[in-house]
């Protein structure tokens, strides 16, 4: 049913999402679980993940892109949703291999919906996408979309740090234990948020700042000015002057 590149594609949304999400548990629950510390460290392993698994599976690695690119138009239905659940699988088993060494316990982040939290989520979520955006309307090398998937992430948790604890990522927040897939708690704030700022990160950036739209008003604009060459007259027939033969 799938080849080995499509396996491969899942294999590195699974581990991707998995790596970054026990990193960021790793960081938060160390001695220095300062916001632009904790952007470090995520942005630099995003930037590395990215370089590695580009290639194979273009690097989302977050349910909120992932479903941002199909409302764009960037990535298929059936692709979109496996993406998704593998993702939210390789957040999940972070959560339990963190747990296991790290048998002291994570502080339990589930709360009410908190309208400055969503806000904050998706405005970080939105600097993030509308970076990334632009390593995926353009044609960079690997090595230039790892480095700009790692500092939008920098940024956008840095811009949403003020008021949430900068996930960006359901799937990261699902690791953080801060919503859970059969409740309510965090649904609007862990979820809700990040979704939103990355839908309107993506298509805001495809909508104003592509090239698309510039090349047909210049394409436009030339073939209404280009005036065709004026047809050359063919010559008059020259009227034969030899006499008939008699």
């Amino acid at each position: 049913m799938f080849g080995k590149q499509k396996v491969a594609a899942l294999v590195a949304e699974f581990f991707g999402t998995g790596v970054l999400t026990l990193l960021f548990l790793t960081v938060w629950h160390s001695q220095i679980p300062v916001a632009y510390f904790v952007a470090l460290a995520a942005g630099l392993g995003l930037a590395l993940i990215t370089f590695v698994l580009h290639e194979t599976s273009a690097a989302h690695f977050n349910p909120a892109l992932t479903f941002a690119l199909w409302t764009a138009r960037k990535v298929d239905t059936l692709t979109g949703v496996v993406y998704i659940v593998v993702q939210l699988l390789g957040a999940w088993a972070a959560y339990y291999l963190f747990s296991y060494y790290y048998p002291a316990g994570q502080q339990t982040l589930e709360g009410h919906f908190v309208a400055r939290t969503m806000v904050a989520e998706g405005v970080g979520t939105l600097v993030f996408s509308f970076g990334l955006a632009a390593t995926i309307y353009k044609v960079y090398s690997t090595s230039v979309v790892a480095a700009y998937s790692g500092l939008a992430y920098m940024l956008g948790i840095v811009t949403a740090s003020t008021a949430s604890i900068g996930l960006l990522n359901p799937a990261v927040a699902l690791g953080f234990r801060t919503w859970h897939i059969w409740g309510s708690a965090g649904w609007g704030t862990y979820v809700l948020g990040p979704v939103l700022g990355a839908v309107v990160g993506v298509n805001l950036y495809a909508l104003l700042f592509t090239d698309n739209g510039a090349k047909k008003v210049a394409v436009a604009a030339t073939a209404s000015t280009t005036k065709k060459p004026a047809a050359k007259k063919k010559p008059a027939a020259k009227r034969s002057t030899a006499r008939r033969k008699r």
